[in-house]
């Protein structure tokens, strides 16, 4: 069956800017998602290394956190899976999310299954997946010698100083491998567009892993272990920074072909050590924040071949443990003299069984019918506030009220999915796709308690300078989405195509939110902020994204001349009124690629329009329309070693990135007016790997 997704081969430290255009084959998917390339950025952060799928945007938050936008939906929404894993940020700010924990260097492969995603894929989310897949284990041919094989990766941008190395190296029979990966990245806070430094950006961030496989009679049994470190890392648009992340996993697959089909199982387990607090020079003062989460989980799934098709039956079980306390300060009146426990012993817990069948009906006709089914459990402990005195009061009644009730929930989520390819000829093709998605709230969506404006802006990964509140009688919100790709296409991998996708999801129970009160950040009159507590609405979401490419010119002695784009327009609104957060304005790409022998040139410009259609609850700022002219060039230095460069932002555009949320590191120098975040200025981009 024919799929449409997006498959990133990294091949230099610098993935933005040493790639081309590639696809894989997945479910029929909904989203156009074809890589023509950052072409200019090299990612520190793992969620930019799709920002050329249209439809898809990185809502800012630190240098390796920003969290993913799908078609407009979000962040929890949106399954992750890395190497099969799936982590839940451990942070009231999410400023360690799931991308945050695998270095752009570690990548092998990532791919966006968007919309209407087969059940196979994940569940607990309505907008699509995001698979990523690390440096997977090599193997010596059989009778060959031990293969030995590594890199070395060094990259830099001039926007924000920072410097990313890696190293790859591995050694390999034709029945063992053993791999190591490390990646270290640091840059300062990033320069926008006036040449003014966007204070509290800075970052620092290390990842190491090892892999070893054996493999034999049909059969692969692959463990990962690894570990990361980040010392600090600068939020501009949160109240906070992260002053410590420490985490680990372990990750054991099975891969085993029989004569009645495949076995696939996992077994995993990640744990995360989090400290909030202030590090840098434009935040003083000292609120320490801990948390400490757990990921444990397996998965098993069965392929049996049909006389047309397969059939894929499987059951997982995911747990989630976190605890967020926030330690007494010493003398101080507001911030003792007890521990804040903010969640504690919180757990959540999912039970999964899903059947799925693959068929092909004739030489034109493919289908994929899902059912997924899952037992969501919830529970967290007692709570307390920092103290009973009178700064303390909203806090102290709250958590009493918390306390005084029933916290367990349970709730039975049901996942089907219909997606049907037509295939009337070798030049076009048709999908058609129609799901029903569901999503249990998070733990702070539910567990949040604090009622006081400092402890309720503690709770916020909206980067929106607002306060939340949870409700522990949310219900889980369910998705209908239908969407169609209709896909034209000549010449092959490097001809023409033309690709449409409309989509339009309602959402029953969309977790969104209602404001309680008004307070002033940092107690700034010019600046003002909600305090919300997290509510069932009912919304919708529609849009279309395109993809194209065309061929120029083509020659033995000129090479290649191709030019090719995107474009994304999304909307948002709640059905009794009013836009959702976070909703990219209407936006393109268009690119001219010249390729010629090792040679790689590439210009793009990337145009933005204003963003005036804002959520007036959460006071989401208005941004302006821009225009990006974006450059680079590679070239393979032989077998062993490639070489890349490229300007992004040529012109110095200043301008604010419409998905950054508001200045709140800035706040201050800005003379108590709070503004959207700017976004970065011009950056030259250098990149150098050498293979051995």
């Amino acid at each position: 069956m024919k799929h449409i997704s997006l498959l990133m081969s990294l091949a230099i430290a610098m993935p933005a800017v040493a790639q081309t255009r590639s696809e894989e084959v997945l479910p029929e998917m909904k989203v156009i998602v074809t890589a023509i390339g950052d072409g200019y950025r090299p990612a520190a952060d793992t969620a930019l290394m799709l920002s050329s799928t249209p439809g898809y945007s990185v809502a800012a938050g630190g240098g390796v956190s920003g969290l993913p936008v799908v078609n407009g939906f979000a962040d929890d929404r949106i399954k992750i899976r890395i190497d099969g894993m799936e982590l839940t940020s451990a942070c009231a700010n999410h400023m360690n999310a799931p991308l945050s924990y695998i270095d752009p260097q570690q990548v092998q492969r990532i791919r966006l299954i968007a919309g209407v995603t087969p059940v196979s894929a994940g569940g607990d989310s309505i907008a699509g997946t995001i698979e990523v897949q690390s440096n997977a284990p090599v193997f010596a041919q059989s009778g060959a010698e031990l293969l030995t094989q590594g890199s070395i990766a060094v990259s830099g941008r001039s926007v924000n100083n920072s410097v990313s190395t890696s190293v790859n190296a591995s050694a390999a029979s034709a029945m063992f491998s053993i791999g190591y990966s490390g990646a270290y990245t640091r840059g300062h806070s990033y320069e926008d567009g006036h040449g003014n430094k966007v204070l509290g950006s800075m970052f620092e961030s290390i990842n190491q892993a090892i892999v070893l496989a054996a493999k034999g009679q049909g059969q692969q049994l692959t463990l990962r272990a690894g570990v990361q470190h980040i010392p600090y890392q600068g939020f501009p648009n949160q109240y906070m920074d992260m002053t410590d992340n420490h985490g680990q996993f372990a990750n054991l697959a099975y891969r085993g072909e029989f004569g009645w089909g495949a076995l696939d199982a996992r077994a995993y387990w990640q744990q995360t050590d989090h400290e909030m607090g202030f590090f840098s020079s434009e935040r003083t003062g000292t609120m320490p924040m801990l948390t400490h989460g757990r990921n444990t989980g397996y998965a098993l799934i069965a392929s049996l071949p049909m006389a047309a098709g397969e059939l894929r039956l499987g059951q997982e079980w995911h747990g989630f443990r976190l605890d967020d306390y926030w330690p007494a300060v010493p003398g101080s009146m507001m911030m003792g003299p007890r521990t804040y426990l903010n969640i504690n012993d919180g757990k959540r817990d999912r039970t999964v069984l899903f059947g799925e069948l693959e068929t092909r009906h004739d030489a034109r006709w493919t289908s994929v019918l899902g059912l997924r089914g899952e037992s969501v459990r919830m529970d967290t402990g007692a709570v307390q506030s920092y103290g009973t005195n009178m700064m303390n009061m909203a806090d102290s009644m709250a958590a009493a009220a918390f306390n005084a009730r029933s916290r367990s929930r349970r709730d039975t989520n049901i996942d089907a999915s219909a997606q049907a390819t037509f295939t009337p000829d070798t030049a076009s093709s048709y999908e058609f796709a129609l799901a029903r998605k569901v999503r249990s709230p998070n733990l702070y969506e539910r567990y949040s308690w604090g009622r006081g404006s400092m402890a309720m802006t503690m709770t916020n990964w909206f980067g929106d300078g607002n306060g939340y509140v949870g409700d522990i009688d949310l219900k889980p919100e369910t998705a209908y989405t239908a969407a169609l790709t209709a896909d034209w296409h000549g010449g092959g991998e490097e001809g023409w195509f033309l690709r449409v996708n409309p989509y339009y999801s309602k959402v029953d129970n969309y977790i969104d939110a209602d404001v309680l009160a008004s307070f002033h950040p940092y107690m700034k009159m010019g600046a003002n902020g909600n305090l919300l507590r997290f509510a069932n609405h009912d919304a919708r979401l529609y849009g279309v994204n395109l993809a194209w490419q065309l061929p120029l010119a083509r020659g033995s002695q000129w090479g290649s001349l191709t030019a090719s784009g995107n474009a994304a327009y999304t909307r948002g609104k709640r059905s009794d009124g009013g836009d959702l957060y976070r909703m990219m304005p209407l936006n393109a790409v268009l690119a001219v690629e010249h390729k010629l022998g090792a040679w790689s040139s590439r210009i793009e410009t990337k145009i933005v329009a204003r963003k005036d259609k804002v959520d007036a609850r959460r006071l989401e700022p208005e941004t302006g329309g821009y225009a990006l002219v974006n450059l680079r060039s590679s070239v393979a230095l032989g077998k062993m070693a490639s070489l890349s460069a490229g300007v992004s932002n040529l012109f110095n555009r200043a301008y604010a990135d419409p998905l950054g949320g508001v200045y709140l590191s800035g706040l201050k120098a800005n003379g108590g007016a709070l503004q959207a975040l700017p976004a970065e200025g011009r950056s030259i981009d250098v990149g150098l790997q050498l293979k051995f």
